[in-house]
């Protein structure tokens, strides 16, 4: 039987659409609130943002570890019994996706868009910075395309990703996704039962 919710035990979840690892770690975030009663914060972050200001990088720059994580991610998606394929628009970047994630995520349709956005990418091999693309996500998110639209230009709302970006970075981020549960930090969708024990 689920726990209630509790506010003593939160996690905050820091990623980013583009992040394969991230979407994997985000199907499994229902089974983690039903058996932990944690609130999940969700942080969007610009992932492209991370690699610069943390000097880290992503792992396709290694081809050996390319191919293989991919092949990781697929066995993971599996075991998970999720849909899962390699966008090939990979790697493309996810800055007007985030900022608007970063400006509905009080929304009441957040998670709907995130998973919209997330079956876009790696469900259905689409490309999220196309516009038609785009209008469809936030349509079925139900949510008005010209507010999204008018959300990604604004630039407070631009600085607010980079704020957030830079946030991350500070606190030790280097990848998505991360998981804090306190201060205590949680890299990688393969380390959630880390973060079930550190939630105790």
């Amino acid at each position: 039987m689920p726990n209630k919710k509790s506010p003593n035990k939160s996690v905050e979840f820091f990623f980013d659409i583009v992040s394969p690892a991230s979407y994997l770690a985000w199907t499994q975030i229902p089974k983690l609130e039903a058996e932990t009663g944690a609130e999940i914060i969700y942080r969007p972050m610009f992932l492209p943002g991370i690699f610069e200001k943390a000097g880290s990088n992503t792992p396709i720059t290694v081809p050996a570890k390319a191919k293989w994580i991919f092949e990781d991610f697929k066995r993971f998606a599996k075991r998970y019994d999720v849909p899962f394929v390699m966008n090939d628009k990979f790697p493309l970047s996810s800055v007007y996706a985030m900022r608007g994630l970063n400006n509905f995520r009080d929304h009441s349709s957040f998670k709907k868009l995130v998973d919209e956005f997330y079956k876009a990418m790696w469900a259905n091999n689409e490309d999220i910075n196309d516009p038609e693309i785009v209008i469809r996500i936030v349509k079925e998110a139900g949510i008005d395309p010209k507010e999204y639209q008018s959300a990604m230009n604004d630039p407070d709302n631009k600085k607010a990703l980079m704020d957030v970006t830079q946030e991350a970075v500070s606190r030790g981020v280097f990848g998505a996704p991360t998981f804090f549960v306190g201060d205590e930090m949680h890299f990688g969708q393969d380390r959630l039962d880390f973060v079930v024990e550190a939630l105790g």
